[in-house]
Parts: structure tokens; C-alpha cells; sequence
């Protein structure tokens, strides 16, 4: 009897098995395939939407949109997959900086050759929620809080502002640089902030008062690029001196420098998995290279001209780079693979 029912047992299991393989295997299965990734540096989009320089390119949060400004005085935005245009918003007169909320329902757009201008619009229409109009001079940088409460702009006028994204308050006003602002950038805890610009120095301050931390003295010609290490620790800066420094975020001492570009550095982007870093340079190339040990993985060489701006995808797997000067014509942003 014992033997009957371990048998039987068997056979129902056997059966259980047997339909499941055959589910999982029949053309109408639901079960998703592995998809292959494309080799590192595939090329997946050019954009072509701009007629002039880009500045700045942002992704959004979810990582389905891409914001990007320009010099020809237009904020496009785009679907990261397909390339198609959403909307363009033509408010400013030259875009110089984007940047999305944490929650992708805003987008920050700032530039102005003479007047700094600042404004906060829709993320889905593009439509104006608010203006600001502190700053006296372009506005070439800017930044979210992590909490998406407070904004940081950065500016030829010599100042960062911290604001509140609300009412357009002016919280803080940091004067601790004696030339042109080129980058910004908020700590991922919310509790100070990067700044760095001409003078050859980043500076590091309190979010909150004001205060000076301390100041990075390691580069030998102006500071255009800044990233904070997702965990915080350490800071990354983008240079004319053609290298990028490393350091540790709490006491200003240098890791590592990369010495990789043959030219300026425009910009910095570390990856949110916080495992390396991408550098672009007007060298006309994109870097990749190991954010601990400065070890190159890779050099992408899509662009023919200098490439002004850099950023990764949320999830790390691709990265969006433009530019372009006006030696031939540049103007496009492209979207490939970064692993």
C-alpha cells in the first residue's frame, strides 16, 4: 500500500513538471527571455534636435526622459528610448544647465548670458511653475536637494544661491569665490555643498548657513566639472588642467587623479552604482574609468567635436554625452551603451 501511493505520488509530480517545462517553453509563454546587452560603446541614439551647443543633458529619475540645453536658447526634452521629441520650452535665451527633481515631476532650466535666469517647469509639459532672478550674471550650474526641497545655482556673478523650490526664497547666498562659477553639485545627505569654478578651487560648504568646510587647492587651472560619490565620501572634479582629482569628501585629501585626457575636462558623471566614473573632455572623448583605482575601461569617440556635457543612466547601463563647439558643428546628443 506504502508503495502504491509513493508511486502515484511520483507520476503526479512527474506530470506537475513535465507541464510546467512545456509552459515555460510554448511560443505564447509569458516567461521573459534573457536579452542580450549591446557591446560597451554601441551607439543606440543620436539626437538631433538642437542647431547650437549643448550644455547640459539630464535623465529623468525613471530614466525614460532626457532633458537637454542648448545654446540656441531651447530646452528639449526627449524619450531616452526612442529619441522622439516631447516638448521644447524656449524661455532663455541660452540653456547652460538642466537638471530633474528627485520625484521627475520638475525640471530645473538656467542660463541667461546677462541676466542669470532661472526657472522651474513642468516635467511632463514644460510649462513655467516658477521663476528665479537673484543672480546678476549666466547661470551656468545648478542642483536639487536630494529631499527636493532646496535648489543650489551657481553663477558667473561669483555666488551660489541656495533657494527653496517652492517659493523661490533665497536661503543661503555663498560668496567664498573670487571668479566665474562653472559647477555645483549637493551632497547625497543633504548637508553641504560642492562648488567650484575659475579660481581654480572647489569649495565646500554647510547647505544650511553658509559656512565653509574647507577648500580643494588641487588643480592648476579652473574647475568646470563636480560629482559627488553616491555613498558620499568622496568628490570628483573635472578640470581645464586636463585631469580629474578624486578626494575624500570629508577632509579635502587627494585619492587619485586621472590622467587620462589630452585636453580640457568639461565634465564629471559618477555612476549611481557609485563603481566608476565617466569624464569628457575636448578631446572629443568620453571616459570610462574604475572610480577606485583610476583604471580606464574604456574611451568612446562618437563625437566629433568637444563634448561639453556627460551623464549616466539611473540604472548605470547607458550614458547620454553632447557638445559640440563651432569648429565643425557638433550639435548632437548621443545615447550608448556604457556596460
Amino acid at each position: 500500500m506504502k508503495a502504491r501511493w509513493c508511486f502515484r505520488f511520483l507520476l503526479i509530480f512527474m506530470s506537475c513538471c513535465l507541464v510546467f517545462l512545456f509552459a515555460a517553453c510554448s511560443p505564447g509563454s509569458t516567461a521573459t527571455p534573457s536579452t542580450p546587452s549591446h557591446p560597451m560603446g554601441t551607439k543606440l541614439i543620436t539626437y538631433r534636435g538642437h542647431t547650437d551647443e549643448v550644455f547640459s543633458v539630464a535623465w529623468s529619475p525613471d530614466g525614460s526622459r532626457i532633458a537637454t540645453g542648448a545654446y540656441d536658447s531651447t530646452l528639449q526634452v526627449w524619450n531616452a528610448s526612442t529619441g522622439s521629441k516631447l516638448f521644447t520650452n524656449k524661455d532663455l535665451d541660452a540653456v547652460y544647465a538642466v537638471a530633474w527633481s528627485p520625484d521627475g515631476k520638475r525640471l530645473l532650466t538656467a542660463g541667461g548670458a546677462l541676466n542669470g535666469a532661472v526657472e522651474i517647469l513642468d516635467g511632463s509639459t514644460g510649462s513655467k511653475i516658477l521663476s528665479y532672478d537673484k543672480h546678476t550674471n549666466a547661470v551656468t550650474a545648478v542642483a536639487w536637494s536630494p529631499d527636493g526641497k532646496r535648489i543650489v545655482t551657481a553663477s558667473y556673478d561669483k555666488t551660489v544661491q541656495a533657494w527653496d523650490a517652492s517659493t523661490g526664497n533665497t536661503l543661503v547666498t555663498y560668496r567664498g569665490h573670487s571668479d566665474d562659477l562653472r559647477a555645483v553639485a549637493w551632497s547625497p545627505d543633504g548637508k553641504y555643498v560642492a562648488s567650484g569654478g575659475h579660481d581654480n578651487t572647489v569649495q565646500v560648504w554647510d547647505a544650511s548657513s553658509g559656512n565653509k568646510i574647507y577648500t580643494y587647492n588641487g588643480h592648476s587651472d579652473g574647475v568646470l566639472g563636480l560629482a559627488w560619490s553616491p555613498d558620499g565620501k568622496r568628490i570628483a572634479s573635472a578640470s581645464k588642467d586636463n585631469t580629474v582629482q578624486v578626494w575624500d569628501a570629508t577632509t579635502g585629501g587627494n585619492v587619485l587623479t586621472y590622467k587620462g585626457h589630452s585636453d580640457a575636462v568639461e565634465a564629471v558623471a559618477w555612476s549611481p552604482d557609485g563603481k566608476r566614473i565617466a569624464s569628457s573632455s575636448n578631446d572629443k572623448t568620453i571616459q570610462i574609468w574604475e572610480s577606485a583605482t583610476g583604471a580606464k575601461v574604456f574611451t568612446y569617440r562618437g563625437h566629433t567635436d568637444y563634448v561639453e556635457t556627460v551623464a549616466w543612466s539611473p540604472d548605470s547601463s547607458r550614458i547620454a554625452s553632447g557638445g559640440g563647439e563651432i569648429h565643425q558643428g557638433d550639435f548632437t546628443v548621443q545615447v550608448w551603451q556604457a556596460s
